[in-house]
């Protein structure tokens, strides 16, 4: 088990770090920042004074090694245009994201495994035909345009949640459900085609002849057998839920991460934009580390298999 988890962690260290090499210099191939931080009528001594602040001047290897060594300590720089440090600007805002995030999560996760399981359990039945339906129209129906339709049903014409903001709890509920609807089809499609795999084979024969309740063969049997590709996809739909964050909150006027973002792309903060998307691609990263580390404690044949290679 050690053997594996060091292999899995210097693998995403390694991953890491090429996440950071491919961000600093994928900045520096739109040219010189320095020409799109300045207004248009400044003068050639305006945009070499402010290179020379930015850093811009030196040689592109110290720049490289100085962006490393911040990011080692944690500093991300200061906001070009609100002259605070990056780090304190994520933060301020990561509360809202992971709160949103969360209640995605919780919509896609909570309906979409139990609607899977039913597919594959009922499949056939009109109850199936009906859940098939939902689950073909939630992952057919744009982001944007299921959270604009909720706006005006829910928020205006019925006046059931607050439209827009983070001013009140109920806030939450259709940011939430907007953006786990995509997440729900993903689950309950992969949840399905896990289950009807699994009743296949001969541990599900077996417990029926035995007489066994299909309940309890699905509680205690199967759903364990079925959960690997269900923790392959959480891991990358939390990833995906981070990233239609950005969607979803400029809708909903969601002061999250998204919104920054979004914020920052217009005004041209490109530290800031840098922050989040290294962010963003660390915890992509880690969660796909921690889903390797579920496999070994789901399925222990799967850390034997990784230590060896």
């Amino acid at each position: 088990m050690s053997s594996f988890f060091i292999q899995r962690v210097c693998q995403a260290i390694i991953a890491i770090f090429g996440v950071m090499t491919l961000i600093f210099f994928l900045q520096r191939l739109a040219g010189d920042p320095t020409l799109l931080l300045v207004p248009q009528n400044a003068t050639q001594a305006d945009i070499d004074a402010l290179r020379v602040a930015l850093g811009f001047d030196r040689p592109l290897l110290v720049q490289y090694l100085e962006f490393i060594w911040n990011l080692v300590r944690f500093d991300l720089g200061r906001s070009y245009v609100q002259n605070v440090p990056v780090g304190e600007l994520i933060w301020s805002r990561l509360p809202y994201t992971l709160m949103l995030a969360g209640g995605a999560l919780t919509v896609a996760f909570g309906f979409g495994i139990p609607i899977g399981i039913t597919l594959a359990i009922r499949r056939g039945r009109p109850v199936a035909k009906l859940l098939t339906g939902l689950v073909l129209a939630g992952q057919s129906m744009p982001t944007f345009w299921s959270a604009i339709l909720m706006i005006m049903v829910f928020g205006v014409w019925l006046g059931w949640a607050p439209p827009s903001g983070a001013r009140e709890a109920a806030s939450i509920v259709m940011p939430s459900i907007a953006l786990g609807l995509l997440s729900m089809a993903t689950f309950a499609r992969v949840a399905r085609t896990a289950v009807l795999d699994e009743l296949e084979k001969d541990y599900i024969r077996t417990g029926h002849a035995k007489g066994l309740p299909m309940a309890r063969i699905v509680t205690r049997h199967l759903l364990r057998n079925a959960s690997i590709p269900v923790v392959t996809v959480a891991a990358l739909e939390i990833a995906n839920l981070l990233a239609g964050a950005v969607i979803v909150e400029t809708v909903f006027a969601w002061p999250g991460l998204g919104q920054l973002t979004m914020q920052a792309i217009t005004a041209r903060d490109f530290l800031v934009v840098q922050g989040v998307v290294l962010m963003g691609a660390t915890t992509a990263i880690c969660l796909n580390l921690t889903a390797d580390l579920l496999y070994s404690l789901i399925d222990p044949r799967i850390r034997v298999g990784g230590a060896s290679q």
